[in-house]
């Protein structure tokens, strides 16, 4: 496992890992995000094949994480599986490998907007939200909450400029109060961390960070308030 430097966050230590997870070692919870996993076998059944290997690649990942740090639990934020039908696509040899994940790590399935509650299908325990220490872990960020809150759904994305080449990373957006985790899924894509969808989740600035070279880099990213957010809608609906 790549280093894995703490981070503070509503007042607990985690360690952001590069591998796009967050480890809570007070509760010896590894916590993913938007695994999308049958991606491939959804895009085959549209007429677009592709290699159906992504859910191997994305569990191979997972079981190394876990491992590597030790987890006695994984939280699962949401769109573990891409659809809802992925559990008719599955073959036997993932869904051997979540029934062994779900006996070797207490697994916590959180619903998404694409797979519902299949997860519980294959061990674990199945929720809506989880709210552990005071913080909220669910799928989609919600308005309004005052808790501290973790969640996916957005795939944050850093893109930069490095000596005139363009880079793209998955990264983590967060401010002290609300963080969005990167999608650990293999075939998933992603939203600038910057872009306006993204920003709407925050009050104000807020970061983008990543882990690299066991540093962990902050990029700032401005935000706007709500309040601009739905005041400018409120303008554009008007013809403003």
């Amino acid at each position: 496992m790549s280093a894995a430097p703490s981070f503070a966050f509503a007042g607990q230590s985690f360690h952001m890992l590069a591998d796009r997870a967050l480890f809570w070692p007070r509760h010896g919870a590894l916590i993913v995000a938007d695994l999308h996993l049958e991606k491939a076998s959804w895009y085959a059944a549209y007429g677009q094949p592709l290699p159906p290997y992504d859910s191997h690649d994305t569990l191979d990942r997972l079981a190394a994480l876990a491992a590597g740090t030790g987890a006695r639990a994984i939280w699962c934020l949401g769109d573990s599986f891409h659809d809802r039908d992925a559990a008719d696509r599955i073959v036997p040899a993932v869904a051997g490998r979540l029934a062994a994940q779900a006996a070797a790590a207490k697994l916590l399935w959180i619903a998404g907007n694409h797979d519902g509650l299949t997860g519980g299908a294959w061990g674990g325990e199945v929720a809506d939200e989880l709210v552990v220490d005071g913080i909220v872990f669910r799928h989609q960020s919600v308005g309004g909450e005052t808790r501290p809150e973790v969640s996916g759904h957005f795939h944050p994305k850093l893109r930069l400029n490095i000596r005139g080449r363009h880079v793209s990373r998955p990264c983590f957006a967060g401010d002290g109060k609300r963080l969005i985790l990167p999608a650990f899924g293999a075939l998933t894509g992603g939203l600038a961390a910057e872009d306006p969808v993204i920003a709407a989740n925050f009050a104000g600035p807020y970061e983008a960070m990543l882990v690299a070279r066991g540093r962990q880099l902050r990029f700032p990213c401005p935000g706007r308030p709500v309040d601009d957010v739905t005041a400018s809608g409120a303008r554009a609906a008007r013809g403003a």
